[in-house]
């Protein structure tokens, strides 16, 4: 008679070798998303809360915010097309390429409201694309850095080399269109300095343009770019350079050019003297000159108020809106007991 029976140890093993050959992932709470979890069950009165809480945050949020941007006083003064001899306005172009002719332009600005100290000096362009790809990778960031790599202008075409082949530092579009317009300031007899130093990144300066990095070959090309550079001055000492080179990102940009730390009054009448030397004339493009003081916020920006305002406004019409409803046309709750997080183990 055989014995058919398997003991213990037999069975033990088949069930092992199962588990071996099965492809069924090891069970764990994370994999079946069974971790602890916050459910929370959507009532009206905690959607009603929840919307009336945001605007109460929002609005006084938004109203603080354009107020400090009211606070702001700004001047703008648009000058590219009042800075044009009559005898040029028919040829912009020709006009701003010619040498010979003295780009010195006067231009007055009256002072809205009390203006503080300090009082930031920008220049804005319009529909100049800084953020062109070809235009942003016309640099070489390592020859900015380090002298000992003055010879590297890889990625800086068209603007690496000389005619004869002398690499040009620092290398590429950007820093070859620098912006060259002056300006300077006087309000009756006194003049008014402007500050231009520390108007770029810190970061900027101690990493990305070195200390031992000096001009070299630039804007010695037969096609003149923009601004030139202090031969004698390295590269982290050159902030116009700097700011510049920190591309903007939408067409319509502000740079900022200095800083008066005087304070204006109501009425005062700013004679500004400044050189058209910057062509934006071959791209259509806009030239302004910016007065500006700051709040807490920053410069004048309504936007940050007005998205605020909007957003706390639409949640006090939700929360209204859902209150109305509520009370109109109520609608009866289920029994939370039924939740599959809410029974018992018996009744899952």
């Amino acid at each position: 008679m055989n014995n058919s029976y398997a003991g213990p140890s037999s069975a033990s093993a088949d069930a092992s070798a199962t588990r071996r050959n099965s492809k069924r992932p090891k069970y764990s709470k994370f994999t079946q998303q069974e971790l602890p979890a916050c459910k929370p069950i959507l009532t009206p009165q905690w959607v009603i809360s929840v919307f009336t809480l945001i605007g109460l945050i929002f609005v006084p949020i938004g109203v603080a915010s354009l107020f400090a941007s009211n606070n702001v006083v700004e001047i703008v003064d648009r000058y590219d097309t009042e800075c044009i001899p009559k005898n040029m306005t028919d040829n912009k172009i020709a006009y701003i390429q010619n040498k010979a002719i003295n780009k010195t332009c006067i231009r007055k600005v009256r002072v809205p409201k009390d203006m503080d100290q300090p009082i930031y000096v920008y220049y804005q362009l319009d529909n100049f694309y800084q953020n062109h790809r070809r235009y942003v990778k016309s640099r070489n960031d390592a020859q900015l850095r380090d002298e000992k790599k003055a010879n590297e202008t890889s990625g800086c075409d068209p603007e690496k080399t000389t005619a004869n082949g002398s690499p040009i530092v620092p290398c590429g579009l950007i820093a070859w269109s620098l912006f060259n317009d002056t300006y300077t300031f006087t309000r009756g007899n006194q003049s008014l300095t402007v500050n231009k130093t520390n108007i770029s990144w810190k970061s900027d300066r101690d990493h990305k343009f070195g200390s031992n990095v000096f001009p070299k070959n630039f804007q010695n090309g037969t096609l003149i770019g923009g601004g030139s550079l202090d031969l004698n001055k390295s590269l982290s000492e050159q902030e116009n350079l700097i700011v510049w080179m920190r591309t903007a990102a939408l067409p319509t940009f502000r740079k900022l050019y200095g800083k008066i730390e005087v304070d204006l009054k109501k009425n005062d009448i700013i004679t500004v003297v400044l050189k058209n030397n910057y062509n934006t004339y071959s791209f259509s493009g806009k030239k302004k000159l910016v007065l500006s003081t700051t709040s807490w916020l920053g410069g004048k920006n309504d936007f940050l108020g007005i998205g605020y305002l909007t957003v706390g406004g639409l949640c006090f019409f939700l929360a209204a809106a859902f209150t109305v409803v509520y009370f109109v046309k109520p609608r009866k709750l289920g029994d939370t007991s039924y939740l599959s997080w809410n029974r018992t183990g018996a009744g899952r």
